[in-house]
């Protein structure tokens, strides 16, 4: 689609576009040179600072209202500044991801349920792994790639292409990183057709998705984690993160979930999905200001 304003196209690709590309470089060498825990702690802070005054906490208010009706307006203003701070957090973890080893006496991030990652790199199939964005999301598919099964990912592309060499900084080791559209769609059937296995982040809303509940609403949801795995019969394991205090977390790989095929694949893909839907909501409802809230996940 044209963009409906050249003159400010032009202005992002010639000046906004660098100019934010120059910045994030030299933040994430600041960043870097700080130790992992206090970068961690800084984020924090920073988060706790601007997060609750950007225009986009009212949406994660109202999210957050509709979600727990119970919760007075005093817990959901808690919830907001945790939420930033974990997200604050989270962005200044992420110049140090490469740096984290997993498997290591001492670790930041504890490990659980690896059994189920040596499973699938044993059995022979295609696999998918899907989790949320909770806590530090990154760390999910590092988990995987550090116990030597290497994990495409499918993503969403950042508004500005000059950032996209700093963002695959994210997982240094991981397979093809397999951007959102029709051609990641293709291209994650020829991975899973090669047998090899799939990390996706499954609780962003999808406008050509399905509609499935989430917190008592339906919520348009992409249904490729259902599709993918009815159809090459591939385990599908579930993965939490959870940020235990400061920079610590844990990832959490539970055993492949059960599979159920009737015949009729519409209905197995929407059973498949509420099923996912609400193990996530269930994390989320355990650890509230861990996940995402400022995602516009629900139609008005």
């Amino acid at each position: 689609m044209a963009d409906r304003n050249p003159a400010a196209a032009v202005s992002r690709r010639l000046l906004i576009h660098p100019l934010q590309t120059l910045f994030a470089h030299a933040a994430f060498a600041f960043i870097r040179r700080l130790p992992h825990d206090t970068a961690s702690a800084l984020g924090g802070r920073i988060g706790r600072l601007i997060g609750p005054r950007l225009k986009v906490t009212g949406l994660a208010r109202r999210n957050l209202s509709r979600a727990f009706p119970e919760r007075t307006p005093e817990e959901i203003e808690t919830i907001i500044g945790d939420m930033w701070d974990n997200l604050g957090r989270t962005a200044f973890e992420f110049p140090h991801l490469d740096r984290l080893r997993f498997y290591e006496a001492g670790s930041v991030v504890e490990v659980t349920g690896a059994e189920n990652i040596d499973f699938l790199k044993d059995d022979g199939k295609p696999g998918i792994f899907f989790s949320g964005h909770l806590a530090n999301w990154e760390t999910a598919a590092i988990s995987v790639v550090q116990r030597g099964l290497p994990i495409h990912l499918i993503y969403r592309a950042p508004n500005n292409p000059l950032m996209e060499r700093l963002f695959s900084h994210r997982h240094p080791g991981a397979g093809e990183l397999i951007r959102k559209g029709p051609l990641g769609a293709r291209r994650a059937l020829a991975r899973l057709k090669e047998g090899g296995h799939l990390g996706i982040l499954a609780d962003q809303k999808m406008n050509d998705g399905i509609p499935v509940p989430f917190f008592g609403r339906d919520a348009m949801t992409a249904p490729a984690v259902a599709q993918l795995a009815l159809k090459f019969n591939c385990p599908v394991v579930p993965v939490r993160v959870e940020r235990l205090g400061g920079a610590r977390l844990r990832v959490t790989h539970f055993p492949p979930m059960e599979i159920e095929k009737t015949g009729d694949r519409h209905a197995d893909v929407a059973v498949l999905m509420a099923r996912i839907n609400a193990l996530l909501e269930d994390w989320i409802r355990e650890r509230p200001a861990q996940w995402l809230w400022v995602h516009n996940r629900w139609p008005d």
